[in-house]
């Protein structure tokens, strides 16, 4: 280069934008035109599965139209993560921050979550300590992280096994972990985990579907609250996913 001088390079990224836009778009109005069917599909399993409890009917259906809930709900959970996605791509994925309790955050989505657990065969268990401190968030957006966590946990958990969400005071902030017992991560996949449409070996999670999307949302709505993600696994032994938020100061 001229001796004291410097480059400049321009490139037009217009096209680019625009064809992001149009994906972004595409996304978008995909996932609202499916979540009405598949929200009124859901709706109605539940009502089925009530009103079998009432009548005797053999085992074989009952199980049936339990799979076909369990997979609608799986169903919902990825056109969710899709909308997301095409929001914070778009940069309209905004937090709205007040007082939050994580322990109720934690009780809630618990309880949100008992039925498809039930049905999946597994004990799903929650263990939040009296006096917790709260901390500054979107209380909406950190249930959906633990939505999600939760729901995989329970996705990749054999029948009989347990799923435990505990929350607890740290160091200047809140731990939640959520730690099953199911097949769990190699070291290799825990450095890409939470990246976006990441997904583990098929070979091991054979029959799990998913987008790979869930993990990179909530790292973002962790990271956008000042918090931290991880996750500690060893392969055949289960994994603990875990997040942290800063407690607030509320004096």
């Amino acid at each position: 280069s001229p001796a004291g001088g410097f480059w400049v390079v321009l490139e037009d990224v217009s096209e680019l934008r625009r064809l992001q836009r149009i994906r972004s778009e595409f996304i978008d109005n995909l996932s609202h035109e499916l979540r009405t069917p598949l929200t009124n599909v859901r709706l109605l399993t539940e009502t089925l599965s009530r009103e079998i409890e009432a009548v005797a009917v053999p085992d074989g259906v009952r199980d049936r139209v339990a799979k076909i809930d369990v997979e609608t709900g799986h169903l919902v959970q990825m056109v969710t993560e899709l909308l997301d996605l095409s929001r914070i791509e778009a940069g309209g994925s905004q937090l709205y921050l007040d007082v939050v309790d994580l322990g109720e955050v934690v009780r809630a989505s618990s309880d949100r979550l008992r039925l498809f657990a039930e049905r999946q065969g597994v004990r799903l268990e929650a263990q939040v300590p009296e006096g917790l401190p709260v901390v500054r968030g979107d209380g909406e957006r950190l249930g959906q992280v633990l939505i999600n966590l939760v729901h995989n946990a329970v996705k990749f958990s054999a029948a009989g096994q347990a799923v435990v969400v505990r929350a607890s005071a740290g160091e200047g902030e809140i731990v939640v972990s959520v730690a099953d017992r199911g097949p769990g991560v190699s070291r290799a996949d825990q450095a890409r985990i939470l990246e976006r449409f990441f997904k583990v070996d098929r070979a091991r999670v054979r029959g799990q579907g998913g987008t790979g999307l869930g993990l990179a949302i909530a790292r973002h709505i962790v990271e956008g609250h000042g918090g931290r993600i991880w996750v500690e696994s060893e392969e055949g032994e289960g994994s603990t996913f875990s997040f942290a938020i800063p407690i607030a100061d509320v004096a």
